[in-house]
């Protein structure tokens, strides 16, 4: 977006975004005349799940939290309640290695601050969330992007990562399941990624918030807090998916690796957590009680989103292989490249994102979420046939 002299002088070049309509903005403006599908929910509030007010709503009556007592870090009750959720997944985390954050997002900009100059490199994977982006500009860091390529699932092309680093690099980032793809990192992956980091003197920043929701009821995904660190590592998660809590606005990161490493990047993330404060009281108090009945929750969650998967499948659509996450990947047919998929769709009245959201470049693909309500799942999967009955 092209600035005037005036608007330069005025305010950054950091925050000079295109801030024009986005498709899915100009969707919702246009969808009055249409029996609109939203197939873009991901709100976990928004779903209609079973979310008990009453066990959410009871620890904030509690009389401390008129108090305000803050700590860098976060209250000790609050750190050794996640202490004992990663106990869960087998990993032995000391509730010193943990810091409290008001979001994964907030975490993100911690981190970019404590490893990066202006003008340092951060590499992604693509595809991606797109909030990256804006996540980067606001601490002065540039993103690179790695890929993930398909071949009967999802994985980290690892040469190409490599050949991705600069000397400018300080990171990378991995979403541990992949969001849209649901990829989790296998061990062997894992193992490369440490090489990695260790040849290149990198910090490993992992993204875990869908690290409770594979698809296969049997699995457990390990966690990057489990086992050996070889180089620096930030494993970050949250309520917002953990419990379905996204409005509770608290966050965490776990730092791992060798020790005069963590010694040192502890201290200066608490500088840079004891300058925010932003983790509020009540939530922190109450963490331990919603991590409780968070494994509750989840389990409705993925019996949703089997529901979901069932249906897509079942009305003969094809996905890309998706094994963890609250997303899945809509392979449409040929006949939609020379229109695309998205704006056909939501002629149709199915809303989805469109893939190049998230840096996907396909034609013929959409990203939509799998934990809408299964009414309106099935509604839509009946649409779609419909419609491809119509262009066959």
């Amino acid at each position: 977006m092209s600035e005037s002299l005036e608007e330069r002088s005025r305010f950054a070049r950091r925050t000079a975004w295109d801030r024009s309509a986005s498709e899915l903005q100009d969707s919702f403006r246009l969808s009055a005349d249409v029996s609109l599908l939203d197939l873009t929910v991901s709100n976990p509030t928004a779903c209609g799940l079973n979310l008990d007010a009453a066990e959410i709503l009871t620890p904030l009556q509690d009389l401390r939290t008129l108090q305000y007592a803050p700590d860098s870090k976060g209250l000790l009750s609050a750190r050794k309640a996640i202490a004992r959720y990663y106990a869960d997944h087998a990993a032995a985390v000391s509730p010193e290695q943990i810091l409290l954050t008001a979001s994964t997002s907030e975490s993100y900009g911690h981190l970019f601050r404590l490893l990066c100059d202006a003008g340092d490199e951060v590499l992604v994977a693509q595809p991606s969330y797109p909030l990256f982006g804006y996540l980067a500009d606001l601490a002065d860091v540039s993103l690179r992007s790695y890929p993930l390529f398909y071949d009967y699932g999802w994985w980290i092309d690892i040469a190409e990562l490599e050949r991705a680093i600069t000397s400018r690099t300080r990171a990378i980032v991995v979403v541990h399941p992949n969001n849209p793809t649901g990829h989790p990192v296998p061990p062997e992956e894992r193992e490369q990624l440490y090489g990695l980091c260790v040849r290149h003197e990198l910090s490993l920043i992992i993204d875990e918030v869908f690290l409770d929701f594979p698809h296969d009821p049997t699995a457990r995904l390990p966690s990057f807090a489990q086992g050996p660190a070889p180089a620096l590592t930030f494993v970050l998660s949250g309520l917002s998916k953990i419990a379905a809590l996204p409005q509770m606005k608290l966050g965490w990161m776990v730092v791992r690796g060798p020790d005069r490493e963590c010694i040192e990047a502890l201290a200066r993330l608490d500088v840079i957590a004891d300058t925010f404060l932003s983790v509020n009281t009540p939530a922190q108090l109450a963490l331990p009680h919603w991590l409780d009945d968070a494994p509750a929750l989840q389990r409705e969650i993925r019996c949703r989103i089997a529901g979901n998967l069932a249906l897509l499948r079942g009305g003969v659509l094809a996905l890309y292989e998706v094994s963890a996450g609250w997303s899945a990947i809509l392979r449409l047919p040929r006949l939609f490249e020379q229109q695309t998929a998205y704006a056909t769709l939501r002629d149709a009245g199915i809303l989805t994102h469109p893939a190049h959201f998230y840096g996907l470049r396909e034609a013929g693909s959409v990203v939509l979420s799998l934990i809408v309500p299964r009414e309106t799942m099935q509604q839509a999967v009946e649409r779609l046939r419909r419609l491809l009955e119509t262009r066959a």
